[in-house]
């Protein structure tokens, strides 16, 4: 067996039905354990907007939030939901959904036990997330040590080189024309290499400030393309107003039968319809997997609860707002009805994928708004990744303090700038699985974590719920 086969089985065994169960259940069970936090979720906004420092820590609450948003909020808002839409039909857009409103309750809890179990570094900065929560809330040392490895190598993949050919890829698409007509400079090579060097030359100054740089950049960038992207979407839905209701209408019906037709067809396609809209809203709003808590432990707050409301906000503004804007606005184009069979059912290729490629459908959907629309999904792809990458290098780099302490942080910083081009002109395949699988591994020993510590969620929850 290839490692190229390796890594796609891995990645897909991982990324199945076992972990995702776990996780949605973890959801659901959270939800109950805090007392069902998702209603507190209007006074979690209005915190979040607060930029006072109101105790220990190295960023504010909104800085954290947005750092963690940065991180949070990338190709998977808008690609991911149409693939999820190609593979598993309209109704997968409803189970997204649904994954984010139950995923607040964990992105809450990870928040409370990085904040209660961070740690004040000899240097005076904070350090938290998963791996600490297990060492000292649950005396299991090495299990945080694994969590950290997993986290360094999913970094590297899904947080920077795969963002980073993400943006080669849409700006070469752009440029195809000026290509075929002989335009030297708009040859793929070119492009590769110059959008390769402009993005390390900017990541490089930003990251090597810390995570204060860090959080000052994504508190300006991640609100600005939110806003962006959120009114082109509400551009394309005022275009296709006539079609909205029917639109809902048959986002609930298909989540239910499988169908879009009138009938429904129970049975695979409504599976589909689960299994593609709860992934994809786990891989995006990243709810479980353990990334986010790693900033919040930065964040300065009086006390865990009031940290956690904001970053469960996190988790409402990316799977509830945005990705339900990307799949409003891709099923009300009606394109994704040329991957439907007769039946209702999605047309399957031999290997299991979906006929309609998830590229072709998102360019499809927002290409009703000549210019506009074309033009708002490339810069919001372009802000999107970007923020990724600036994101997950400090989540990366935290836990490769945690394996080898903090002489490892200015060498991890520049082999991240160096990651940013190689990953802007290399397509290696087999390294983007392995590191999906790896992001997907995360989420085990987090889960343990949260689970098993579910009762001091519970009580600090109790404790402090009248302290806002």
């Amino acid at each position: 067996m290839t490692f190229e086969k390796f890594a796609a089985d891995l990645s897909g065994f991982v990324w199945g039905v076992p972990l995702i169960a776990l996780l949605f259940g973890t959801h659901l069970f959270l939800t109950f354990r805090t007392g069902f936090i998702q209603k507190r979720m209007w006074q979690a906004i209005k915190l979040s907007f607060s930029r006072e420092k109101e105790g220990e820590g190295d960023v504010s609450q909104f800085g954290a939030l947005t750092t963690a948003l940065a991180a949070t909020i990338g190709t998977g808002n808008i690609v991911g939901v149409a693939g999820a839409v190609a593979a598993g039909g309209p109704g997968a857009v409803l189970w997204m959904w649904l994954t984010g409103v139950f995923g607040i309750a964990t992105k809450y809890s990870e928040a409370l036990l990085a904040v209660k179990y961070r740690v004040q570094q000899k240097d005076g900065s904070f350090a938290g997330g998963p791996m600490y929560a297990l060492e000292y809330g649950l005396g299991q040392k090495w299990l945080g040590m694994i969590f950290a490895i997993f986290t360094m190598i999913a970094a590297f993949g899904i947080g920077c080189m795969t963002q980073a050919n993400s943006i080669v890829d849409n700006v070469q698409n752009l440029l195809k024309e000026q290509t075929a007509s002989g335009v030297s400079w708009a040859q793929p090579e070119f492009v590769a290499w110059g959008l390769g060097i402009i993005m390390a030359i900017l990541t490089a100054l930003v990251i090597l400030g810390g995570v204060k740089s860090i959080a000052r950049v994504c508190e300006v960038l991640v609100p600005f393309m939110a806003i962006f992207y959120v009114l082109g979407c509400l551009a394309v839905l005022i275009h296709n107003w006539a079609v909205i209701p029917e639109t809902i209408a048959v986002i609930f019906r298909s989540a239910f039968t499988g169908s879009a037709v009138a009938g429904g067809f129970i049975g695979r396609g409504m599976q589909m319809a689960m299994q593609m809209g709860i992934a994809r809203g786990l891989f995006s709003n990243e709810s479980g997997l353990g990334s986010a808590p790693i900033v919040a432990a930065a964040a300065q707050t009086k006390n865990p609860y009031r940290q956690a409301l904001v970053s469960s906000t996190g988790t409402f503004w990316d799977t509830v707002v945005v990705c339900a804007m990307t799949g409003l606005v891709i099923v009300s184009s009606g394109l994704w009805k040329d991957g439907m069979a007769a039946d209702g059912t999605m047309k399957l290729a031999a290997d299991g994928s979906a006929v309609l490629a998830k590229a072709a459908l998102v360019q499809g959907a927002f290409g009703v708004l000549s210019g506009i629309g074309p033009f708002v999904l490339t810069v919001g792809l372009l802000t999107f990744v970007f923020s990724t990458i600036l994101g997950w290098c400090y989540y990366g780099e935290k836990a490769t303090e945690y394996v080898f302490g903090t002489r490892a942080v200015l060498p991890y910083r520049l082999l991240w700038i160096a990651a940013v081009l190689f990953g802007s002109t290399q397509k290696a395949s087999a390294v983007w699985d392995f590191s999906d699988a790896a992001n997907g591994l995360m989420a085990i020993p987090n889960l343990i974590c949260l689970i098993c510590l579910s009762g001091v969620i519970a009580a600090e929850t109790r404790q402090h719920r009248h302290d806002l």
